[in-house]
């Protein structure tokens, strides 16, 4: 009777570690529900923050200081940092295969396709140069960009993307006579801190 009963456990216990295998297992790759952090580069400083839209999704919002080539309008005025409020939908694709392959996805690391809309204002400047009157013109550039994310241990992060779109320049608004658009270039390396 002890052998049956002794039995019946050994099974029962090896039913339940089965399941827990097959729960594990059938559960999809996802971005995670929402980070927050700040990221730094050669070009700026920004904080940010991505909340998941689908399992794929996320929606990136951003808030920073950009540097700013300002040589078209102000040519006389040097470095600038401005400041930039950035809203990325990002498509991270392959989060499945970096689970098969046992890579991390955690802190949504994965590979990501984007389309990076930026609004830079004049309402903060910092100026690196001799001309106490910096002036810059407000711009939007909506540009499509590929880019990955990987994690440096547990809160750290790097983050490398490149794309080509289109920058609006709202010179009027200025006191220029006319608006500009033209082509713009996006190419970042960023490397951060996850709360």
């Amino acid at each position: 009777m002890k052998k049956i009963i002794l039995s019946l456990i050994f099974c029962g216990l090896t039913l339940i570690a089965k399941s827990q295998n097959l729960t594990e297992k059938t559960q999809k790759p996802s971005v995670e529900k929402s980070i927050f952090g700040i990221q730094t580069g050669f070009a700026g400083l920004w904080i940010y923050n991505e909340f998941k839209l689908s399992n794929q999704f996320a929606l990136r919002t951003e808030l920073g200081l950009d540097a700013y080539e300002n040589d078209d309008y102000y040519p006389d005025v040097g470095f600038l940092l401005t400041t930039v409020i950035s809203l990325e939908p990002r498509w991270y694709y392959n989060l499945n295969k970096r689970t098969s392959k046992s890579k991390r996805i955690d802190n949504n690391s994965g590979n990501f396709f984007a389309l990076k809309t930026s609004f830079h204002s004049d309402d903060l400047l910092i100026e690196f140069g001799d001309d106490s009157n910096a002036k810059i013109v407000n711009d939007l550039s909506i540009i499509p960009t590929w880019g990955i994310r990987r994690n440096i241990g547990k809160y750290f992060n790097y983050e490398t993307g490149v794309g080509v779109g289109y920058i609006h320049y709202f010179s009027k608004n200025s006191g220029f006579t006319k608006d500009k658009g033209e082509a713009a270039i996006n190419v970042h390396l960023r490397i951060g801190y996850q709360f």
